[in-house]
C-alpha cells in the first residue's frame, strides 16, 4: 500500500524517480491483479472443478444400489467394503458383518462388509451400498459434499495466484532495484572518486 500511496505522492515531486514511479506502477498492477485476478480465476477453477465432481457423483451414483443386507454374525480383520450410507465422517464407529443380500437381478449374494448400525446381531437389517452386478461397493459421493470440494480447489487456486503474483512483483521490483544500483556504479565509475579535488591541481 505504501508503493501504491506513491503513485499520488511523487506525481508532482521534483525530487522524484523514473524508477520510483515504475515501482509504484508495478505495485499498482499487482493490487489490481490481487483484487480481479485472483478471485476471478478462483471462481472459474471452482466452477470447473464443481461440474467434474458433479458429473463423477451422478456416475457414481448410477451404479450404486442402497440395499438393505441381513447381517449372518460379526467378523473381525476382515476387509471394510462399504460403510453405512448415513456416515458424515471418517470417526463413525464402523462394525465389520458377515452378510447376505439379494443383487438387483435376484441372486443371492454375500461378503464381510461394515456398517455404522448400532444394531450387529444376526438378523439384524443393515444398509449397504453395492454396484449393479450386487457386489459391495464404497459409498457414492454426494452432491454437497462434491460443491465442498470445488468450493476448496477454487480457494486453494486464488491463494495460489495471488502468491504467483505477489512473487511476481517482488522479482520485478528487486530487478529494477538491481538496475538501479549498475546505474549508481557506473556514474560514480565515470565521474571518479576524488573526493571534491577536481580542478584544484592536486
Amino acid at each position: 500500500m505504501r508503493a501504491l500511496s506513491g503513485v499520488w505522492r511523487w506525481r508532482h515531486n521534483p525530487l522524484r524517480r523514473a524508477t520510483d514511479r515504475r515501482e509504484a506502477w508495478v505495485a499498482l498492477v499487482a493490487f489490481v491483479l490481487l483484487v480481479l485476478a485472483a478471485p476471478a480465476l478462483g471462481w472459474l477453477f471452482g466452477s470447473r472443478a464443481d461440474d467434474t465432481l458433479q458429473e463423477t457423483v451422478r456416475a457414481q451414483q448410477a451404479r450404486s444400489h442402497l440395499t438393505t443386507a441381513v447381517v449372518v454374525r460379526r467378523a473381525t480383520g476382515a476387509r471394510h467394503f462399504v460403510a453405512d450410507p448415513e456416515i458424515s465422517t471418517d470417526r463413525a464407529a464402523l462394525t465389520t458383518v458377515s452378510a447376505r443380500w439379494q443383487a438387483p437381478d435376484g441372486t443371492a449374494r454375500s461378503a464381510t462388509v461394515t456398517t455404522a448400525s448400532r444394531n450387529t446381531a444376526p438378523g439384524a437389517r443393515v444398509r449397504i451400498w453395492t454396484d449393479r452386478d450386487g457386489q459391495p461397493t464404497l459409498r457414492p459421493m454426494d452432491a454437497p459434499t462434491a460443491h465442498t470440494h470445488a468450493v476448496l480447489a477454487g480457494f486453494g487456486a486464488a491463494m495460489l495466484v495471488a502468491l504467483l503474483i505477489e512473487a511476481g512483483r517482488r522479482l520485478i521490483v528487486w530487478r529494477m532495484v538491481q538496475q538501479r544500483y549498475e546505474r549508481l556504479d557506473r556514474a560514480w565509475a565515470e565521474a571518479g572518486p576524488d573526493w571534491g579535488r577536481t580542478g584544484t591541481g592536486s
